[in-house]
């Protein structure tokens, strides 16, 4: 090792000269009193403010999409329907009997019933009046539509309202602009109209659930979403909302675009940007380019359901199956709106706990955007069994080529991980769960771009299975192990590790055992989207519903840390991790403008074989042998 210690400097190698810094607080400090505080953070255009309400609107909204799947996991628990028993009594009658089992929520609606004798006579109390008992009376169609209420619920949230804007909105609001050196996004007026029409759209979507719910699924497939509740504003309430949701996706993204092509710190050249800043630079496209397209398409639903114009009806001339070109042409995109941030934090945890340079960040960052570009035109595989031979075979050969780009990441990270310092903590196993159930939900995939495979798993279990290893296993933890990772800098607290651990464990082992049984529930031959489902189902679905309570617990241990973390927890050091790109040269939490003067980037945000990390002593961070004893400007 070279003798870095003689350094009079600790932050010789620093990104940012320091020289003439001068004191302002933090953004987290109130503004006066209560009201005007409120009003504050109302109106604010602090991106780092934008970003911490979007992250709790986000993480509420992902508790009560998660109360809706754990609704779906216990009616699950046992299959709905009539048990019938036919009798013969004494008199010799046929008599019929039945008998509602598995019904967990739907338990019956009370009804009053006038009692009679044997022989049918009304009996009367001692006033003359007759007398009446409550019963019970068992529904199985309003259990399914329970059961179709609960899975649309889930769907919808999670998709439009948690994953879409969970890395890019919160994570990504709040970071970008720092990590590229900028004081804010290039539109900060237009970043909290974003957000405005964020709760606006939630607002809809959540009004159609007091209103009873919807029971279209979250696909809103017609002729579901055309035909049912027909006399009713429900679908209406809940489309409008996606619809509104969709400009604040849009305005995001064109902000992101804006912000990394115009406000890069001087010495930061395009391949000096952290990787985030690229996946998050690649969501930002397909947010702009997609996101119109199922805005028409809803919009032209609500103009079919309200003015009864034959645009997917056939009754009225219209075709079904053009709804679901229109809206997988969007939403496949999508999933790699959702994904890709997810791979852009796998980036960040990975290089700063294992204090690695990312193997290939060259070809990690033109596979964020191979991926963008791919995800365009393979959205017809999920029509497979709607469509003609030859686009069927065409679009089976595209999505495979999804596999070459997503496969240059998963090498380059595993790379990345050999002979590297590895560092244990919270985010480091949020990482190691990604890599892992994402590599799953990737192969899952394969069987369902293949056609003859897919015939049999279409619409079966295995593609439920194999969405949440995707969305869940990829983004979701990824989003979660980026809390753990950036919740220091963000609130300038540490929380408890051991604990965070504890919660990790958990939320790892319960997702695996809700949705790796699934696999075996698809091949087998259970559909998707049904409230009931023969005997040999039964253990697999009971097995999943336990997983999915483990899975709860962990995640409530995790908001419980998180939120200790806040209330309680030791105040943090600028760079706890040793992390080399921007956000760990401000300060824990930063202050209002980010930077006390405009950053000049020295080096790149992987450098930990040549560069000290900011605020680390040299003495506790040895350079390898043949390291530079200094780092020149421009040099990377």
């Amino acid at each position: 090792m070279s003798d870095t210690s003689s350094n009079p400097d600790p932050h010789e190698f620093d990104a940012v000269d320091h020289s003439h810094d001068h004191h302002e607080g933090s953004y987290l400090e109130p503004a006066g009193g209560v009201w005007a505080t409120i009003k504050q953070w109302a109106l604010t255009k602090d991106h780092k403010k934008l970003g911490v309400m979007y992250m709790f609107a986000v993480l509420i909204l992902f508790f009560l999409g998660g109360v809706a799947a754990l609704g779906v996991r216990a009616e699950l628990w046992e299959p709905v329907r009539y048990k019938t028993t036919t009798t013969v009594n004494d008199q010799g009658e046929t008599v019929t009997t039945q008998e509602v089992t598995g019904q967990i929520f739907n338990v019956g609606r009370p009804k009053e019933e006038p009692v009679t004798d044997a022989d049918g006579n009304p009996v009367l109390d001692d006033n003359g009046e007759p007398l009446t008992e409550t019963v019970r009376v068992y529904n199985l169609q309003t259990g399914n539509e329970t059961y179709n209420r609960m899975f649309t619920l889930h769907g919808a949230i999670m998709v439009f309202m948690v994953i879409i804007p969970s890395v890019p909105a919160a994570l990504g609001n709040f970071f970008l602009p720092i990590m590229i050196g900028a004081k804010d996004v290039a539109f900060p007026r237009l970043n909290l109209l974003s957000w405005w029409i964020y709760v606006f759209g939630s607002i809809f979507a959540v009004a159609s659930i007091f209103l009873g719910g919807v029971d279209t699924g979250w696909t809103f497939y017609t002729p579901y979403s055309t035909t049912t509740d027909a006399d009713h504003w429900r679908v209406v309430y809940m489309i409008t909302g996606a619809f509104i949701l969709g400009f604040s996706s849009i305005l995001t993204g064109l902000n992101f675009v804006v912000t990394v092509h115009k406000l890069r710190a001087p010495g930061m050249g395009w391949f000096d940007m952290p990787l985030f800043i690229w996946a998050r630079y690649a969501t930002a496209i397909i947010q702009v380019l997609a996101t119109p397209v199922i805005g028409v398409t809803l919009l032209l639903l609500i103009m079919e359901r309200l003015l009864h114009i034959g645009i997917f009806d056939p009754n009225l001339g219209g075709d079904p199956v053009l709804f679901q070109h229109f809206f997988w042409f969007y939403s496949h995109p999508v999933v790699y709106v959702m994904i890709l941030p997810g791979f852009g934090i796998l980036n960040e945890l990975l290089a700063v706990h294992a204090h690695k340079r990312i193997f290939g960040y060259r070809a990690v960052a033109f596979a964020s955007l191979g991926i963008a570009a791919v995800s365009f035109i393979v959205w017809g595989h999920h029509l497979f069994t709607s469509e003609g031979s030859l686009a069927a075979t065409v679009f089976s050969a595209l999505t495979f080529l999804v596999a070459i780009p997503t496969g240059v990441k998963m090498f380059n990270w595993i790379a990345t991980l050999y002979k590297s310092s590895i560092v244990l903590n919270t985010p480091m196993f949020y990482a190691l769960a990604v890599l892992f159930l994402f590599a799953i939900g990737g192969l899952t995939g394969l069987p369902l771009a293949t056609l003859a495979t897919d015939m049999h798993l279409h619409d079966s279990y295995f593609v439920v299975a194999h969405f949440h290893y995707v969305m869940m296993g990829g983004t979701i933890m990824a989003f979660v192990g980026g809390l753990f990772h950036w919740w220091p800098k963000m609130f300038g607290k540490m929380y408890n590790d051991r604990w965070a651990m504890v919660g990790a464990v958990l939320v790892f082992i319960g997702f695996n055992v809700t949705f790796f049984t699934q696999f075996f529930l698809g091949t087998r031959g259970m559909p998707r989207r049904y409230a009931s489902y023969v005997d040999e189902f039964q253990i697999w679905h009971q097995i999943s519903t336990i997983g999915s309570y483990i899975l709860l617990v962990g995640f409530l241990i995790e908001g419980a840390v998180l939120l200790h973390a806040m209330i309680a927890g030791k105040k943090a050091p600028p760079n706890p991790w040793g992390g080399m790109s921007l956000e760990w040269e401000t300060e824990s939490p930063p202050i209002e403008h980010n930077f006390p003067h405009e950053p000049i980037v020295k080096h790149g945000p992987y450098d930990y074989d040549e560069v000290v990390p900011p605020h680390w002593d040299p003495k506790d961070y040895p350079l390898p042998e043949g390291a530079p004893s200094h780092h020149e400007p421009g040099h990377h």
